[in-house]
């Protein structure tokens, strides 16, 4: 069984109810619940919104591969009224977004080709993971010590260098 860390972020709809239902539908198809973070009220990121954001980190045991994960993951935000995914830096409204942040030790960048027939980028840690806040306050809650394979540091230790670079 390896260590799963995911993201999961709404800002349209029932934000608490779809948070809820993406955790039972990622404990049902995926893995053990391990641990599941507050809920974070946070402002979109990327782009302007009036719609704010919750935000949370759920910690998963799996035996699945990180493609049958990532094609689970965008199962589960079809069915929770995810229609569009975000396309070259596009950020837009979302009732569910979920993103897998750590798997393992692993570093993966690939394309990967979903049972769809569609192909997705892969890249694990999350690329993006220590610029956002919204990530790494849920994350540093569950996982302060979980260490990051490409920048040597902890999870904690990468949101105080956030914080510090941020001026909080």
């Amino acid at each position: 069984m390896t260590d799963l860390y995911l993201s999961l972020g709404s800002n349209q709809g029932n934000r608490k109810e779809l948070l809820q239902k993406a955790v039972q539908g990622l404990e049902t198809r995926i893995g053990r619940v391990c641990a599941l973070s507050e809920f974070y009220e946070t402002a979109p990121w990327g782009f302007v919104s009036d719609h704010p954001f919750l935000n949370a980190a759920v910690h998963l045991k799996t035996a699945k591969t990180p493609a049958e994960i990532l094609a689970i993951t965008q199962e589960i935000e079809k069915q929770l009224g995810r229609k569009t995914k975000s396309h070259g830096g596009a950020y837009q409204d979302r009732p569910i977004d979920i993103d897998l942040l750590f798997y393992g030790n692993c570093c993966i960048d690939q394309v990967i080709e979903l049972p769809d027939g569609s192909r997705q980028q892969l890249t694990l840690p999350h690329k993006l993971l220590h610029e956002r806040d919204f990530v790494l306050k849920p994350l540093v809650e569950i996982a302060p010590d979980l260490h990051h394979p490409l920048l040597t540091c902890t999870v904690r230790e990468l949101w105080q260098q956030l914080n510090e670079r941020e001026g909080r």
